[in-house]
Formats: C-alpha cells, structure tokens, sequence
C-alpha cells in the first residue's frame, strides 16, 4: 500500500492518549554495588498527533545505603504512516536521552511498530549512540506488551548495544510477568502484581559482569 507522509511536530499538536503508573521493585541479585536493591520507578507514555513518547524515572535504594536516580526520556516523531493492513505501522525518527548522575547519553535513529497478532504493541528501535564516557556506538532496542488469558500480562524490552573502545557488547533483556488484581479490589485501572527479570550480559558494557536478577513487583496505573 502507498504510504502517507506526514512531518511532525505540528501546530496543532495534541495528545491522543497517554498512561501513567508508578511500580516498586526488590531485588537482591544486583550486580555492580549491593546486591540488595529497591527501585521505583514512575513512567508515563503517550501518543501524540506527532509521534509518540515514553519517559520513565529510576530511584533505586541499596541496602549499604547508596541511591541513584536515572531516567530517559525517548521521543519518536512521525516520518511515514502506513494502511492498517501493512505489518508495520509506520516510520518514525527515533531519540532517547539518557540521564544519570553525572552524565547524559543521546541517541537517534529510526524505529518502526509491527501489527502482531494479540500484541499491544510492539516497537523496533535502531539507533546511534553518543555516549559521553565512552566512544559512540549502535544500539537496537525492542519493546512490546501482550495480553495474556486471565488479567495476565507480559512486556518488557531487549536492548543490544554494539562494542566501541573501553565497552564490551551488551544485551539487556528484562520482562514483567504480572495479574491485574484491580477488579478484585475495585479498582477502576489497573493494580499489578507479579515479578519482574533481568538477564542482563556485560552489564553497563563492563566485560563479564552479568547479572540474572527477579524482582517482586508492584505496580500501579493512574
């Protein structure tokens, strides 16, 4: 099908819908510092007349006491829209902008979203990376939300990053199994419980360092 061309952002931009939530997590599999961990984390998403946005912000508490805060906010501006009986939605010029203490990492390329059968979503992201303590490299990311039979639910992401000078490849898979116990306690969005899993190779590019780590979950929809 022909593709319909539309360049964002516009004057009259609007928001199409968006999504907040707030989750707790505890771990104690943690690599790199305490094992022992606490994190939450607040995310909101939304879809625009432009393109579409996530941002989530990381507190993380460790058990000797050190905290940390990391976030990233990614927007994605809308090149190209394709029929609704196209495999892929659409083109999009993808950004990331990754926050830490003391450093920031920007990230542009191109992503599209794939119509899969039962599938919420799901995004395929490729980028280039211009990390600030290290040499630029490439990243591929992959996100997706799928409902499952019983007000079960699975997302999660897959990050690859190639190798540059003083950083190993790395590959973070990390998904979340979860129930919506909202209708059972009468609430209106949705209450998850449930876990989640990192398995995480050459964590933070650091040669070796993997970590596998399962969290307890909670997680709340506003």
């Amino acid at each position: 099908m022909v593709a319909v061309v539309g360049f964002a952002p516009s004057a009259h931009a609007e928001i199409l819908w968006q999504d907040v939530s707030l989750t707790y997590l505890n771990g104690s599999n943690y690599e790199v510092g305490d094992s022992d961990r606490q994190v939450l984390t607040f995310e909101h998403a939304a879809g625009h007349s432009w393109g579409d946005s996530f941002l989530f912000v990381d507190r993380l508490d460790s058990d000797d006491g050190f905290t940390e805060t990391y976030a990233e906010l990614s927007p994605r501006f809308n090149v190209m829209n394709f029929s609704e009986d196209n495999f892929f939605s659409g083109v999009y010029v993808a950004t990331t902008w990754e926050i830490g203490d003391g450093f920031d990492n920007y990230l542009l390329g191109l992503g599209t979203d794939l119509r899969l059968p039962g599938f919420d979503f799901f995004q395929l992201n490729g980028y280039r990376r211009s990390n600030e303590f290290y040499e630029s490299n490439y990243q591929l990311t992959a996100a997706w939300g799928l409902p499952l039979a019983g007000n079960f639910y699975y997302d999660g992401f897959l990050d690859w990053s190639s190798a540059s000078t003083g950083h190993a490849a790395e590959m973070n898979f990390t998904s979340q199994l979860k129930y919506n116990l909202g209708p059972a306690l009468g609430y209106s969005n949705r209450f998850y419980v449930g876990v989640e899993y990192a398995h995480w190779n050459n964590k933070f590019g650091i040669d070796g360092v993997d970590e596998r780590n399962l969290n307890l979950l909670l997680k709340v929809h506003f």
